[in-house]
């Protein structure tokens, strides 16, 4: 388990993060020989490194839990609609599973919304996928989930291709030249 105390300690050791000890120590090897060869990315990587240090620990101890969990045979619990793993770390150290279903924020169906209001209404698989981090088989099917409930409306442009209207983000000044 990596420590923010020592990779500040490193990061101070290493003449304020101009060689890279900090990141050696997070396991950052290419980094690590970048800062090195050019003074800590020519002075900005240091005061970078200086104000995200700790962040930088919790995302490495984030990536060795969940490999020491893949490792061990365990599978992980995947990527929430956001793209972001179900592992966490918190404050005293520890690193625990937070489930998307309790994280109303992350959901694939917010996630949608957010995307449709961002693109007046119109979606496409692709970008439901982009967005959500998700296969695109998984994305259309959840589409296809909001048409059934008649949130959605599926639509062909024009051009043979196939997007999803949600209505309530539809904005009826827009032309519907490609329609």
């Amino acid at each position: 388990m990596y420590r923010v105390g020592i990779a500040y300690l490193l990061w101070f050791l290493s003449c304020f993060g101009i060689f890279g000890f900090h990141r050696l120590y997070l396991g950052k090897i290419p980094s690590a020989i970048f800062w090195m060869l050019t003074g800590g990315g020519f002075g900005v990587g240091t005061i970078y490194d200086f104000f995200t240090l700790r962040r930088q620990v919790e995302e490495a101890n984030i990536r060795d839990a969940l490999f020491q969990r893949e490792s061990s045979g365990l599978r992980s619990g995947g990527q929430h609609a956001s793209g972001r793993h179900d592992w966490r770390s918190v404050d005293d150290g520890e690193v625990r599973i937070i489930r998307p279903e309790s994280n109303k924020k992350d959901s694939l169906e917010r996630i949608i919304l957010k995307t449709a209001k961002n693109n007046n209404g119109i979606l496409t698989v692709s970008e439901v996928a982009l967005a959500a981090d998700i296969p695109v088989d998984e994305a259309k099917a959840y589409l296809e989930k909001l048409v059934s409930k008649g949130i959605a409306e599926l639509r062909v442009r024009k051009t043979g291709a196939l997007v999803y209207v949600l209505t309530d983000f539809f904005d009826s000044d827009e032309p519907l030249e490609d329609f």
